[in-house]
């Protein structure tokens, strides 16, 4: 049984509808595994944690002009002695383009994930403000794509 981690961050509702969208997928797609649902301001995060899942999913919301939001900093700053090799991990999440940078904080934590060894998946799903339903359609790739990815690493273990 492989045990999923979807963590979000939603100040609108906006990340939240995509990670809930996220979960729904994962269990429609195959019932062999857990899947962990936690949202950043709510639930105690122990980074030390993470690379006992076989996948981490974040969903984090960007701030102003490209920023990570407030109370994923402290998560962020606490990555540095985490080994994340094996751990197959996707990013998604919402922003506005009104702003210069678009969705920034989802290309950030994609890019920390990466540096700490996980393998990424190449899907990177970015809603402007409220999750359309092509985003939706990308919600649910990522999480095929995040089981496929669990699946090959098992096999290959």
């Amino acid at each position: 049984m492989s045990n999923f981690l979807v963590l979000y961050a939603s100040v609108t509702g906006n990340t939240e509808l995509m990670a809930n969208a996220v979960v729904n997928y994962l269990k429609q797609y195959d019932h062999n595994h857990n899947v962990d649902i936690k949202e950043f301001d709510v639930d105690k995060i122990n980074v030390r944690d993470l690379p006992n899942y076989d996948a981490v999913l974040l969903g984090v919301y960007t701030w102003t002009d490209g920023e990570l939001p407030f109370e994923v900093e402290d998560f962020y700053d606490e990555l540095d002695d985490i080994d994340m090799t094996g751990v197959a991990c996707g990013v998604f999440g919402s922003g506005d383009q009104f702003y210069d940078v678009f969705c920034g904080a989802v290309d950030i934590m994609y890019e920390r994930m990466e540096e700490i060894g996980a393998a990424m998946i190449p899907i990177k799903v970015k809603a402007d403000l409220d999750p359309n339903e092509e985003e939706a359609k990308q919600c649910k790739e990522l999480a095929e794509s995040v089981i496929r990815t669990v699946s090959q690493m098992n096999v290959v273990l």
